[in-house]
């Protein structure tokens, strides 16, 4: 009998552990985020202090990064492997290439949100050396962009772990028929 392999349980912990503190992270961005009251006007200049948005956005960042790299590794080892897959993989490609699209997304908001939370000296600004401050909700649209992108990179290993599963019970069932 086969020895239990823990390593597939493992990879998807991670992923999964890494989404939930990248979710996390912008949720509790979201609350942190600088404020207009923490706004100073000279004239025409403007400053806003680094908010601590800032250190939770580069958390949620690095977190959602290193989790759609880690998923993605395991899909393209499946893909990759010399046995052969039952079934279609077009749900697996299809929640793959939505991961991408959401992580891509994901990514925008939550890097420009960040960047709009980092210090913003007089004169100088985010952008056009004006300041700019992030709305109310960009961190929550980030982390339910955070958990889909997390979604379909799980489902999208699901769906290729379980065509291998049911490779293996095919091959399992096969009866052979004695020689002699």
């Amino acid at each position: 009998m086969e020895k239990p392999r823990y390593g597939f349980a493992i990879v998807c912990s991670i992923v999964l552990s890494l989404g939930l503190i990248a979710f996390l992270s912008c949720f509790v961005a979201e609350f942190k985020r600088t404020k207009e009251k923490n706004m100073k006007v000279d004239g025409k200049l403007c400053y806003l202090p680094r908010s601590p948005a800032f250190g939770f956005g580069i958390a949620a960042l690095i977190c959602i990064f290193m989790a759609q790299i880690v998923g993605n590794l395991v899909i393209c080892k499946q893909f990759c492997s010399k046995e052969k897959v039952v079934g279609k993989q077009t749900i697996a490609i299809t929640l793959l290439v939505l991961s991408w699209i959401s992580f891509g997304f994901a990514v925008i908001l939550l890097g420009a949100s960040t960047s709009m939370n980092n210090r913003q000296p007089y004169g100088k600004g985010w952008l056009d050396g004006e300041c700019y401050i992030v709305k109310d909700g960009v961190y929550i649209g980030s982390a339910i962009l955070v958990m889909a992108t997390i979604s379909f990179v799980l489902g999208s290993v699901f769906a290729t772990r379980t065509k291998h599963f049911k490779n293996k019970i095919e091959q399992g069932r096969k009866v052979h028929a004695q020689v002699g």
